[in-house]
């Protein structure tokens, strides 16, 4: 049985999800003592790691720790090194990450909710504007409505008026 702290060091290791996959490799490893934090060394980012397990999975979790990285993470070494302390059973760094996670999402949710607040407030707006407009044009409509009958019925008046004339110029044309 070994206890092992890793030292990842780099220009760029922290939020970009370095911890989910040792966590996962831990764990599917059978590893029960296990903590990976992030930290800040001078002017370098670093993923640590603490693990307490058999010499051969201490091995190929060395072997993943050189071998597997997330894309983005830019590295510039990685120390391995005895570790004297005690090294916490490895569900309490599940919820000690699970907690660091609420900490980074309850302000973003808490921002997307100020937002839709906002967004159902332009909505409303829009909504009141939309019917001041419906209206504005049922109004619209019913003038013009209202003068397309007085049009119509002044045509028809006048289309009388053309044809008496014409029977009347008929009635003149034919007496001739």
């Amino acid at each position: 049985m070994q206890k092992l702290r890793i030292k990842i060091i780099g220009k760029k290791l922290h939020d970009i999800g370095y911890r989910i996959p040792l966590i996962n490799k831990a764990l599917s490893l059978g590893v029960n003592n296990f903590n990976t934090f992030n930290v800040d060394l001078d002017s370098a980012q670093a993923v640590i790691a603490l693990i307490e397990a058999d010499d051969e999975i201490i091995e190929e979790f060395k072997d993943f720790i050189n071998t597997s990285h997330p894309e983005k993470a830019v590295i510039e070494k990685v120390l391995f090194e005895e570790y004297k302390n005690n090294v916490p059973p490895i569900e309490r760094v599940l919820q000690s990450f699970q907690m660091e996670q609420w900490g980074k999402g309850i302000p973003i949710l808490l921002k997307i909710s100020e937002t839709l607040d906002k967004n159902t407030s332009i909505l409303k707006e829009f909504k009141s504007e939309t019917n001041n407009n419906f209206n504005d044009l049922k109004t619209i409509m019913s003038k013009h409505d209202a003068d397309a009958s007085e049009r119509v019925l002044s045509i028809k008046r006048e289309i009388i008026e053309i044809k008496e004339r014409l029977s009347n110029v008929e009635m003149a044309v034919s007496d001739i």
